[in-house]
């Protein structure tokens, strides 16, 4: 997977383009700014509008290439970020040290997705809220009609509200639900596409 999303932001443009999701700057724009971790943030677009908003941004992808793109974007935007490339599941934090995680289209392999979501909670203080949008197992039907709008294309990485209630077990939910949206996001999330959306609060 890695040279796969190397080979994608490679290229000169911005695969999912340099604006933050809306979804992830609606809700974040709630919040007090504070420490934030974004898991699998690709080229960076969420991650530097969250410094721009002055956040103290902590970022992470698999591809060296999302990074330079992240890189680039930060400083057009006059701000800075923290970026590490690797594995979600080899990087460590201390337990608590985030007010928010954001996880925004964080796809993570079927057999790891659930232990990834809950050491991400684990970095989340008592208190701090989880931003997440990713593509509902409904999504597939939107895939096959449309490639453009993106996504992966077997089931086990795609989610459902009770896999999230599941990873998340001990939060307060302001949202959760699934929808079929419309996205224009770069190249890759054209069109109609089935999601799950969810801010949640940590309570223990």
């Amino acid at each position: 997977m890695e040279e796969f999303w190397n080979d994608r932001y490679r290229k000169k443009s911005y695969a999912y383009g340099k604006r933050p999701n809306a979804f992830f700057k609606k809700q974040l724009d709630n919040l007090a700014a504070g420490k934030i971790l974004l898991p699998a943030d690709g080229e960076g677009r969420n991650s530097v509008y969250a410094a721009t908003q002055s956040w103290d941004v902590y970022a992470n992808d698999l591809s060296i290439e999302g990074k330079l793109k992240a890189s680039k974007l930060a400083k057009a935007s006059q701000t800075t970020i923290h970026f590490e490339v690797g594995d979600f599941g080899e990087l460590t934090y201390p337990k608590g040290m985030f007010d928010t995680i954001a996880l925004i289209y964080a796809h993570f392999p079927a057999e790891l997705k659930s232990t990834y979501h809950k050491k991400a909670a684990s970095y989340l203080k008592i208190g701090g809220h989880l931003i997440f949008e990713a593509f509902s197992k409904n999504h597939l039907n939107y895939n096959t009609i449309n490639p453009k709008v993106g996504g992966p294309k077997n089931a086990p990485m795609l989610f459902s509200i009770a896999e999230l209630k599941t990873d998340f077990m001990n939060y307060e939910f302001k949202i959760m639900k699934e929808s079929v949206i419309d996205l224009h996001e770069g190249d890759y999330h054209i069109g109609k596409g089935a999601v799950i959306r969810c801010v949640g609060k940590k309570i223990s």
